[in-house]
């Protein structure tokens, strides 16, 4: 359903990761035109660091630009090939969260870390940011503001995935007016907004939020956002669940389920994921 959904909605605009298309097939050992917007994505989303920036600025699909294909195909349960295939354009085009998937390309998007008896084992697929920052334990007890500006239509879907993070870990949200001491900020933001990572239209990244204890989440007001779920709009409740999940401290998962999992389709509404809860409690040692 949810393919079916964007693949309607593809055609009525252009995304900024549209340039994907035209590089389907291609491998180590090519030279393309826009290759190097390829590297730009993966570097934009930690998997590719080049110390040479000429490279960096290429179309040469080299051996550096292959491996960070394979830990990203690796990441999204993809056939890792290290080639552009079908499978791997198809997801790269898909809309997405602006924040990292890892760090520097050396790590993936599963903890490692082993859960059950003896005889079954569960690998959680749960990451933190680097260096597992969180909210010390005497700021369970969190505010959060709207910026001015915010749209009136976003208030309730937010304060809903507050409340079920809420009713799924330890801390306690409360809304305040007082934004400019809140300990979470949301707003809406376009194109270039200050904090370093830029925006970039319709499509591709559609929002954005900080590890703690920062507490600034943006949606990109370029977007169609909704209340209801919409096939031709971004379920604005989904995306709340998913960016405050980073203001607590999570990074991405790889299972696809999770609300943590990096992308989401036009139309897509999901809730909290056990992966997701246990994230939380691991990393707060509940």
């Amino acid at each position: 359903m949810f393919q079916a959904a964007f693949a309607d909605s593809k055609h009525k605009s252009t995304s900024p990761f549209d340039f994907l298309r035209h590089l389907q097939g291609c491998h180590k050992g090519d030279n393309l035109k826009d290759v190097h917007k390829l590297k730009k994505y993966l570097e934009k989303f930690g998997y590719l660091s080049y110390k040479n920036r000429t490279h960096a600025d290429d179309d040469d699909f080299d051996e550096l630009l292959e491996s960070a294909v394979r830990t990203y195909q690796l990441n999204y349960n993809l056939k890792a090939t290290g080639r552009l295939d079908v499978d791997t354009v198809s997801k790269m085009i898909t809309p997405r969260c602006g924040v990292v998937d890892v760090i520097n390309g050396t790590s993936r998007m599963r903890s490692g870390r082993k859960q059950g008896s003896k005889s079954i084992h569960t690998v959680l697929h749960y990451t933190f940011f680097s260096g597992e920052p969180k909210w010390p334990a005497s700021k369970y007890s969190l505010t959060y503001a709207f910026l001015p500006g915010t749209r009136a239509d976003a208030v309730n879907p937010v304060l809903r995935a507050f409340q079920t993070w809420a009713a799924n870990t330890h801390f306690r949200f409360s809304r305040t007016e007082d934004y400019a001491n809140a300990d979470i900020t949301v707003s809406f933001e376009g194109g270039d907004h200050g904090d370093g990572s830029p925006f970039d239209g319709r499509g591709g990244t559609l929002a954005h939020a900080f590890a703690p204890t920062d507490g600034r989440f943006h949606y990109d007001a370029d977007e169609p956002w909704s209340v209801a779920v919409n096939r031709d709009s971004y379920h604005l409740e989904t995306v709340a669940l998913h960016e405050i999940g980073h203001l607590l401290g999570l990074g991405h998962s790889s299972i696809e389920g999770a609300i943590m999992y990096p992308s989401i389709m036009p139309g897509q509404s999901k809730g909290l994921h056990g992966d997701d809860i246990q994230g939380i409690r691991d990393l707060y040692n509940l």
